[in-house]
């Protein structure tokens, strides 16, 4: 794989890590693109289970490339078809991560802005170490973080999502678990080993159970009470036909652990 993109794959967990922490691990179209692959051969790959993603170096994201960006500006249009180009495929990557069949765990550390804070908002869920700080800070140089906030306020309440896109202030860590952006926030040297624990606690589960789990959370919050019901109705109606699903019910009557057969139904 490029070296912009790290994947370890260890106990059905495969770990991503943004890897240009000299540039403060940015979106540039580069890693976009490496992202979107790697993603896609996650999909696909039934022996994974959770995917992790972090950032190299001193921050987990710092958002797009601007100096790539200032560079496009230098073209007949101005950028235009190129900065289309550009947030169509961010916003392709962002959905993948919500489609994606396995749980994806966002590994927090120094900053994760613009970008990189919706980057964490599209992860199903989030690990942060105390100290990190997220923004949606376009707005500071004139830019309006629009497609962040998509996944921002599909995270956080309205008026906390409306005051952090137009004063452009940071968060901490802290903030952002009792807002809902990140689910826990723990000291640094912990967050390796929490995100980990999280990780493995998913894996353990029953995969089927899980894919069948994380598409009907995403659909069913797009629909009204009673279309949900029948919708979410249908979902658990197929997943109690799994086989797998019949032992872990027997191993609970009989009050002992599942032993699951994590490929068939």
């Amino acid at each position: 794989m490029n070296d912009i993109l790290l994947r370890n794959d260890a106990n059905a967990v495969a770990t991503l890590t943004l890897n240009r922490p000299k540039a403060l691990n940015a979106l540039s179209e580069e890693m976009l693109v490496a992202l979107q692959a790697e993603l896609d051969a996650i999909a696909v790959d039934s022996s994974i289970r959770v995917v992790v993603l972090k950032g190299a170096g001193k921050v987990f994201c710092a958002g797009h490339d601007l100096k790539q960006m200032t560079a496009a500006r230098q073209v007949a249009d101005g950028g235009k078809a190129y900065f289309n180009k550009l947030f169509a495929q961010c916003g392709k990557l962002m959905t993948t991560l919500t489609k994606l069949p396995q749980p994806v765990i966002a590994q927090v550390h120094g900053i994760a802005t613009a970008a990189g804070c919706q980057l964490v908002a599209s992860c199903d869920l989030a690990v942060a170490a105390k100290g990190t700080r997220f923004g949606v800070n376009g707005i500071n140089i004139g830019l309006f973080c629009s497609t962040p906030m998509v996944a921002l306020t599909r995270n956080i309440p309205r008026k906390q999502a409306f005051e952090m896109l137009t004063t452009g202030d940071f968060i901490e860590a802290e903030r952002a678990a009792e807002l809902g952006l990140v689910n826990r926030a723990v000291p640094f040297d912990k967050l390796e080993a929490e995100t980990g624990a999280l990780a493995e606690k998913l894996a353990s589960k029953l995969g089927v159970a899980v894919k069948i789990g994380k598409e009907s959370f995403y659909k069913q919050l797009e629909m009204g009470l009673e279309d949900a019901y029948v919708f979410t109705g249908a979902a658990m109606a197929e997943n109690m036909l799994f086989r797998e699903t019949e032992k872990g019910v027997a191993a609970f009557l009989e009050k002992r652990p599942p032993e699951w057969d994590q490929e068939p139904r």
